[in-house]
């Protein structure tokens, strides 16, 4: 949004956010909208290049119409199991998959990783893997 709209937003009364700030999403939950979101994008882009129906996608992943349009519309009664092997069955491959979720962003650090991680970074931050061999608790021998 441009800033001189914000602002004349704000200046007649309205709050400008984020949809997760609408929400009161945490920073887990909002990754997960975003990594459901991404997949059922994914999906639809996917089967409408290739030019095929949601029936047909239905056959292939032995499921209904009627679930391929909840897929795509992301509908929470999905699994994430079923986004992706829908995408596999029309061909993506995993590195495509990757890119999709996100693997080629930098990874984002959650509160349960830092504590894992002895609580040596901070929740919310970038988080380098060549970090995670310095920062791993040392195991005994013996």
């Amino acid at each position: 949004m441009e800033q001189s709209k914000r602002k004349r937003l704000e200046a007649a009364g309205w709050q400008v956010g984020s949809a997760a700030d609408f929400l009161g999403l945490n920073h887990e939950e909002t990754v997960y909208v975003e990594l459901r979101v991404r997949l059922a994008d994914a999906l639809r882009m996917r089967r409408q290049s290739a030019n095929l129906s949601q029936k047909a996608v239905a056959a292939a992943v032995k499921s209904s119409q009627s679930r391929v349009a909840k897929m795509e519309a992301n509908d929470p009664s999905v699994s994430l199991d079923l986004l992706i092997r829908s995408l596999i069955a029309l061909g993506t491959s995993l590195s495509e998959i990757g890119r999709i979720m996100g693997f080629e962003d930098q990874p984002i650090v959650t509160m349960h990783a830092t504590a894992a991680l002895g609580n040596t970074v901070l929740p919310g931050q970038p988080y380098l893997p060549s970090q995670a061999a310095e920062n791993l608790p040392k195991q005994r021998n013996g």
